[in-house]
């Protein structure tokens, strides 16, 4: 059996998520607050998964967004999660591909993009501000299935009594989030 040298495989990986090849590229991140996975489409940073079990997750994401699904490098949004991490970014400038969310979804995701970095808000008042406010409850599901956590920013959501409730990358990573932002002491 024959090795291809990892920079001829990396610089093979990179030219086909260039030339747009691919239906989805994705990379593995080890952050801070563990393994992420980030994918990407050509319309934009489609899927952050935390602890990721790789073929699992391909899988999902072939069966999304097409079958041309290849580990590439994902520089740009490795570059802003890192300067969030770091404390230096407190807001996002990606491209996000939210193709197959919902309308009801779509509408929580996108006041969830405008909790400020810092800040928290509760499942209620988003509900609220979709204009369903007995929806509390479906805008938790929204959270748990956000497909780009960190990005739009779920862990800023808090239950009503403002204790931590809910987070799909447990509550330690949700708190850890909280107090890198300054959002707890």
């Amino acid at each position: 059996m024959t090795t291809v040298p990892d920079s001829l495989d990396r610089r093979f990986r990179a030219a086909a998520a260039s030339s747009g090849l691919l239906d989805v590229a994705y990379d593995l991140f080890d952050s801070p607050f563990g393994m992420l996975l980030l994918a990407a489409s050509p319309r934009g940073l489609c899927r952050i998964s935390y602890d990721p079990e790789p073929e699992r997750e391909t899988e999902g994401l072939a069966k999304r967004f097409g079958l041309r699904v290849l580990r590439a490098p994902l520089d740009d949004p490795r570059r802003q999660l890192d300067e969030y991490f770091e404390g230096r970014r407190h807001s996002f400038d990606l491209e996000l591909d939210l193709v197959g969310v919902g309308p009801f979804p779509r509408r929580v995701l996108d006041e969830l993009a405008l909790v400020p970095y810092g800040e928290v808000t509760t499942y209620g008042r988003l509900a609220a501000q979709v204009e369903r406010p007995r929806a509390a409850r479906a805008v938790g599901t929204v959270m748990n299935r956000n497909p780009l956590p960190i990005v739009l920013p779920c862990h800023r959501v808090v239950g009503s009594t403002g204790k931590l409730v809910g987070y799909g990358g447990g509550l330690e990573r949700k708190e850890r989030l909280l107090r890198l932002e300054g959002a707890l002491l």
